[in-house]
């Protein structure tokens, strides 16, 4: 069986570190924490030059958007999740730069108007923070809830890094 390479990295941003994961098929993960266990598991496997060009890929990507000047990322994205979590997080990437969605909106969008906590789960479950953006879903009142565990002030600066465009939708 092959072993596929993986390349581990952290960025250090205004907002904390931001880790990231890539394989020689894409971006893997991407998230403010990691646990001690994941990050043991990618460093003891080789990193190798396509998981590499895919991490600086991120990097970059991740560093423009953090500093503004970009609104699309272009990464392939390596996701595993249920068929539902999947379908949660293709809707996630299709709310545009600069909107919000709540959940329930979300839950519309996919065809399933009464999942709205699933949705809420499924976004729990996203484990490529800010490529796949479940910072823009917000509570149905407008309340910046459910990021990164209670991490809001972390959702409230990335939302306004888009802020010049943004536009709540509900």
């Amino acid at each position: 069986m092959k072993v596929e390479e993986l390349s581990f990295r952290t960025l250090h941003t205004r907002l904390g570190d931001f880790h990231l994961i890539t394989c020689e098929r894409g971006l893997t993960y991407a998230a403010w924490a990691i646990s001690p266990e994941l990050q043991e598991f990618v460093s003891a496997h080789k990193s190798g030059p396509t998981a590499q060009a895919y991490a600086d890929a991120a990097e970059r990507q991740l560093t423009d958007y953090l500093s503004g000047d970009l609104q699309e990322f272009s990464l392939p994205l390596v996701v595993e999740g249920t068929s539902f979590q999947r379908a949660v997080w293709d809707a996630l990437c299709q709310i545009p730069y600069g909107e919000t969605w709540s959940y329930r909106d979300v839950a519309t969008h996919i065809g399933k108007p009464l999942a709205v906590r699933a949705v809420g789960q499924a976004n729990r479950a996203n484990g490529i923070a800010v490529v796949i953006p479940c910072h823009r879903v917000i509570g149905s009142s407008g309340a910046l809830v459910g990021y990164a565990g209670s991490a809001t002030d972390i959702k409230e600066q990335l939302l306004n890094i888009e802020r010049p465009s943004a536009i709540v939708n509900g």
